[in-house]
């Protein structure tokens, strides 16, 4: 289960920053670089219009994904 928390910050909703665990207002090209290295196994990064966001891996459960 991925610990990521999309804030919803952007204009249009979109995610500029994300809470992961206690670490609180990180910025997204922060957050997909971490996911590129692999610190968070249970979450990707997508390409939308050119810019790239963090999502939480295909599962069953609602409570585990970035934007909850």
């Amino acid at each position: 289960m991925t610990n990521i928390k999309g804030r919803n910050d952007g204009p249009g909703g979109r995610n500029e920053h994300y809470d992961i665990g206690k670490r609180k207002n990180v910025p997204r090209r922060n957050v997909v670089a971490e996911i590129k290295r692999g610190e968070h196994p249970d979450a990707h990064v997508v390409k939308i219009n050119g810019r790239e966001y963090a999502r939480d891996n295909p599962d069953k459960s609602k409570k585990d994904n970035v934007n909850r």
